[in-house]
């Protein structure tokens, strides 16, 4: 990481917190009471109260109680949790030593689940007209997955686009890439968003819970936010007075997924800090059709710490983090008579050995490989002005990305990507006025990509600017709440020329100043993107168990770099990408609608959606006068980014039934659809082959039988065994022409679970045990989200098949072990 920049976070971060130190001595309030079960009265051990806006939380003791104290002045939202029981979320007057007691009741489902994405102050869920999802730990630990975008892939209305288990990018109604905004607590995760074998780089064993934003998330993020947002939380400090930690292992059978992390956590007076490693390795991962798949293997290292420090005048936080991904690239090439793997040795790539069983099996990564670094510093800052507030954001993150795609000299990157990102996020609460909450801020980025370090160039240099002031407003009318707002952004965007020659030395190409025997793949451009967004909702509330709700908002997206400039071969996709320069921003006028339904016996969710783009921005094979693939470089299918207008629509629906008195046991079935349509551009007709888009998921759904029991025995708590059956549509509604694209036949996955908690005899849990099963019949199939589909250089197969198939069954058991000091 720069070492000047590292050192003026860590300066902003002192000077924030040393600086209202004095307010500390007018401004400090505390909020206590007592946490006890509603039929018993006997007091809960454990149960959570979270202020989210404060980032301030505790947990009861032995006999229930529980203490904040450093707390501003002001109204916030709560939220109180206990397994087992419902929560509650209640707005509380912070002002002097407020004393609380909360009665908790038994549930079958959780309730009241409360937000804090894309939203101007912490929310609950069914008060908010927008579509969200709240993915919580209980979620996360029940789920079997080798990366978190995996974790979050059933959830209703969301997939992920794959290259292997470790390569993962999601997508919200049928939208990903550069229109899927990627949040860290937070955070803008920038990364190198457009390639299609990029990853998210965030440590998964981190992640305590995800907030996802089903629809245009402009208003409070900007540009990349037009289908949605996916905020990935980490694990929250301790409690106070307590210090905390955690020690998981785990396996997988199919890769041989060897991973762990271990965390600690201190909270002294207002004083929080964290800090967490974590490792991962796998071998080549298998199936029935294609055996193990080479160029699967990767070693994953992450890091990350935080200091925190609360106090009367609000707070301030500092977070650190590092992540470290060594990872093969698959490329599909196969002998053509046996159909094994091969390997490409040379440079011209006259020779492909097969590749042997010990390299298979092997966890040492191939030449090819990538290797990806994410260094991250982010500073969170929140103060209290009386009746008002005010938050600072300030962020910096370095990404490098190296893709060694040369056989004969495996230290050289032919790839080499260097982005650095500063972000910045400025919002004012006004005081509350007639019952009006009112938010106004402007966020936004300077970004710079240098490219120049590498031997192929598929994207130039660039460096951009973008700004969005914004206004967000909410109110309540008793069951009827409204909200909406307005924002304008500006992105300033330039990309630098580029000359090439061959270097004498290696034979590689190399950026040069002078023209002399060059060519010059990119030319100077520059361009400024602006756009208009905003949105207005409403929810009613019937009761507390019926609720509907209605959305129309207005996304605006610049195009990214690749859609703009690409103009070379990309390493690890097979593809020769070509960009267009005369592309116009993406705007999207989405409309939704949704009830919910809880009671003691069923939940259900409805949620509809209407989606039109104008100058939506698709990738396209290009084919040549004889009707064949385009091949501008050997081995590598040409490509061009095209735009036309676009409509998506469909919706999600959601049904778990746990009927009273068998609260233990639950029914839940879940269905996602999402249909879109290429209507073209205009004055052009569109034929048959291209009426659909591309990379749309298939209809499908998920039905699991669970079974949930709080203490089945002496020494055993929170037991659940889970059947799942997954299911997924063939999906015909391909983006055909040019053959970019083919359709792909429906399958069904079984998966199954089991985990408990193991305790001592006062009931403290010494570890937790899970065992998990995926694809247990072992059912060969390919996602038609997963881009090793389309890897295959030989598509004569006599078997009738053609590109790599998903991973086979894959078992594995997870341990974790938690202590807590005081």
């Amino acid at each position: 990481m720069n070492l000047k920049l590292s050192l003026l976070a860590c300066l902003s971060w002192l000077l924030l917190n040393h600086l209202p130190a004095r307010a500390n001595d007018i401004d400090n309030n505390s909020l206590s009471g007592n946490i006890i079960d509603a039929n018993s009265h006997q007091p809960l051990i454990g149960a959570t109260i979270y202020i989210p806006d404060l980032h301030a939380g505790a947990a009861s003791d032995a006999k229930g109680h529980f203490r904040l104290n450093n707390l501003p002045s002001g109204k916030y939202l709560l939220e109180v949790k206990f397994m087992g029981y419902k929560n509650i979320s209640q707005t509380i007057v912070i002002k002097g030593d407020v004393k609380q007691d909360f009665i908790l009741y038994t549930s079958a489902v959780e309730q009241n689940e409360i937000v804090v994405t894309g939203q101007s102050k912490a929310t609950e869920i069914r008060r908010s007209p927008v579509p969200l999802v709240a993915v919580n730990t209980k979620y996360l630990k029940e789920n079997f997955s080798t990366n978190i975008i995996d974790a979050i892939a059933k959830v209703p209305g969301v997939s992920g686009v794959t290259t292997g288990p470790n390569v993962s990018k999601p997508f919200i109604r049928g939208l990903g890439y550069n229109r899927v905004l990627t949040l860290f607590n937070g955070m803008r995760q920038e990364g190198q968003q457009w390639g299609d074998e990029h990853g998210i780089e965030v440590d998964q064993y981190g992640i305590d819970r995800v907030e996802i934003v089903k629809g245009p998330a402009s208003l409070t993020y900007g540009s990349d936010a037009m289908a949605g947002v996916v905020n990935l939380i980490p694990t929250a400090p301790a409690p106070e007075g307590k210090i905390i930690g955690n020690v998981m292992a785990e396996y997988q059978t199919n890769n041989g997924l060897a991973g762990g992390s271990a965390m600690m956590s201190g909270n002294n007076k207002g004083f929080t800090w964290l800090a967490r490693l974590s490792r991962k390795e796998a071998k080549n991962y298998q199936n029935k059709i294609d055996g193990r798949v080479y160029g699967t293997n990767f070693k994953e290292t992450d890091a990350s710490a935080s200091l925190g420090i609360n106090r009367g005048w609000g707070f301030s936080h500092l977070d650190l983090s590092m992540y470290d991904d060594l990872q093969a690239i698959p490329d599909g090439s196969r002998d053509s008579a046996s159909r094994k793997f091969t390997k490409r040795i040379t440079e011209d790539d006259t020779e492909r050995p097969i590749v042997s069983d010990k390299e298979l099996n092997s966890y040492g990564l191939p030449v090819l490989h990538q290797h990806v670094q994410h260094y991250r510093a982010f500073s969170s800052n929140s103060f209290n002005l009386g009746e008002s507030s005010l938050s600072v954001g300030l962020g910096f993150e370095k990404s490098v990305r190296r893709e060694f795609s040369h056989p004969e000299q495996g230290d050289v990157p032919g790839l080499y990507l260097k982005l650095n990102t500063l972000t910045y996020d400025i919002k004012y609460y006004f005081p509350e006025w007639g019952g009006w909450d009112l938010t106004a801020g402007v966020n936004g980025m300077y970004q710079s990509n240098n490219v120049t370090s590498g031997t192929e160039f598929v994207i130039p240099s660039y460096h951009q600017f973008d700004a969005g002031p914004f206004v967000m407003a909410k109110k309540s009318f008793g069951k009827l709440d409204i909200s909406g707002g307005a924002r304008y952004d500006i992105r300033s965007f330039n990309n630098d020329a580029l000359l090439v020659r061959t270097n004498p030395k290696t034979g590689f190409d190399m950026p040069v100043t002078d023209t002399a025997g060059a060519s010059q793949p990119f030319n100077k451009y520059s361009h400024t993107f602006s756009g208009f967004t905003g949105s207005l909702g409403l929810t009613y509330n019937f009761s507390e168990h019926f609720s509907v709700k209605a959305n129309i908002a207005r996304g605006f997206r610049s195009p990214n770099i690749a859609e703009i400039s690409a103009n070379g071969v990309h390493p690890g996709t097979n593809i020769y990408q070509l960009g267009n320069s005369n592309f116009k921003p993406e705007f999207s006028l989405q409309e939704d609608i949704g009830a919910d339904f809880i009671s003691d016996h069923i939940s259900a969710s409805l949620s509809l959606f209407n989606n039109d783009i104008q100058h939506y921005i698709f990738n396209q094979k290009v084919l040549n006068g004889a009707g064949q693939d385009s091949v501008i470089v050997p081995g590598n299918q040409t490509f061009q980014y095209q735009a036309a207008h676009a409509r998506l629509y469909g919706g999600e629906f959601s049904l778990d039934i746990h009927p009273h008195p068998l609260d233990w046991l639950h029914f839940e079935n879940s269905v996602s659809v999402v249909y879109a349509e290429n209507k073209g551009q205009s004055g052009k007709a569109v034929n048959d082959s291209a009426k659909y888009l591309p990379f749309i998921p298939p209809v499908h759904g998920v039905s699991e039988l669970r079974a949930e029991f709080k203490k089945p025995a002496t020494h055993i708590r929170n037991m659940f065994v889970k059947v799942q059956m997954a299911w997924y549509a063939k999906q015909d509604r391909a983006y055909l022409a040019y053959n970019t694209e083919t359709a792909t036949p429906g399958y069904t996955l079984f998966n199954a679970g089991i985990g408990t908690d193991i305790t001592d005899h006062a009931g403290k849990t010494l570890f937790t045990v899970s065992v998990f099963g995926n694809n247990l019949f072992d059912i060969g199939y390919q996602d038609h989200l997963s881009r090793l589909k389309y890897f295959e250089q030989y598509p004569n197969d006599p078997r009738g098949r053609s590109g790599i198939y998903n991973m086979g069954r894959n078992v594995g058991v997870r341990i974790s072990v938690p202590f807590n000091l005081r």
